[in-house]
């Protein structure tokens, strides 16, 4: 799944770890999700949105469609 984490990380000047510090999870699963190694459960995925205060379709891109 393809994703604008760290551009819309990038445009707030946070860092891996205040993101995740934000998303209560560890800095290597933000590198992870930003990476597209690991795709975040739909609840993490929800709030990954709402931090950003975006749609969760502004944020994650399925690569089939």
């Amino acid at each position: 799944m393809k994703n604008r984490l760290k551009v819309l990380r990038a445009e707030r000047d946070w860092s891996q770890a205040d993101l995740a510090g934000r998303l209560g999870v560890s800095r290597q699963t933000v590198n992870a999700i930003e990476t597209g190694k690991y795709d975040p459960s739909l609840p993490l995925a929800f709030k990954i949105a709402r931090v950003f205060g975006l749609a969760v379709e502004a944020v994650f891109e399925d690569e089939a469609a």
